[in-house]
């Protein structure tokens, strides 16, 4: 989808298929475990199986429950837009979230719960405001018709993308001085080969010589 080859509707129904085709190496790789543990391997291999078999069912088989399409092109937007966005979104998603809520369970499911709850709760809220901002706007009250009310950063990505840009443009300046210099040595060993490549060649390039060749071919012209 990213050079334009396969549209992004084409390419989920892939990706499904694949997820698919991922669990029958489980199966089979269960199936090769020793007799007193082939039961749980068993389970587990055909929970992935069915798992992933929900998850179609769920996402793909009705048009408009085809969200991933939806969120999948809106990360792509964000990401050409601020090529930053995709580093923060695999932290943030893969590192920061799986930890948090890893630490949570540890301190018990009262404490996972009491922050947990409020969180999906306000997830929750924003994407039905979102999603009622764009369709029916007229139903909501005046200050949620927008999100103008909140701070800037909280709705928009140009703070956070002038911050990074200042962060990048100060180790640019201070940090990667080092860098600049094998930049400028790598560009003045370019124009030295550059500079040899020419002399050879005008040495192999010899004006006399092809005068010469240029009257002998006239003198066996004449004689013939």
């Amino acid at each position: 989808p990213g050079i334009g080859v396969i549209s992004l509707e084409r390419a989920y129904p892939l990706t499904l298929g694949s997820n698919i085709g991922t669990t029958t190496t489980a199966i089979l790789a269960a199936m090769a475990s020793p007799g007193e543990t082939l039961n749980n391997s068993l389970q587990i291999a055909l929970c992935h199986f069915f798992f992933n078999i929900m998850g179609i069912m769920l996402w793909y088989p009705i048009p408009f429950t085809r969200i991933p399409i939806r969120l999948a092109r809106g990360l792509g937007n964000h990401t050409a837009q601020y090529r930053w966005f995709a580093a923060v979104y695999l932290v943030i998603c893969f590192l920061v979230l799986p930890l948090s809520i890893f630490g949570l369970s540890m301190a018990g499911w009262q404490v996972l719960v009491g922050v947990g709850v409020p969180i999906v709760a306000l997830v929750i809220f924003v994407i039905v405001v979102n999603v009622m901002q764009s369709q029916c706007e007229r139903f909501l009250p005046r200050i949620l018709r927008s999100w103008e009310f909140l701070p800037r950063p909280l709705h928009s990505m140009e703070p956070w993308d002038a911050v990074v840009q200042s962060m990048f443009g100060f180790c640019g300046r201070r940090c990667c001085c080092c860098c600049k210099c094998c930049r400028t040595e790598e560009e003045d060993e370019e124009k030295m080969k550059r500079r040899n490549s020419k002399k050879s060649l005008e040495m192999y390039d010899n004006h006399g010589m092809s005068r010469d060749e240029d009257t002998v071919e006239t003198v066996k012209a004449t004689n013939l």
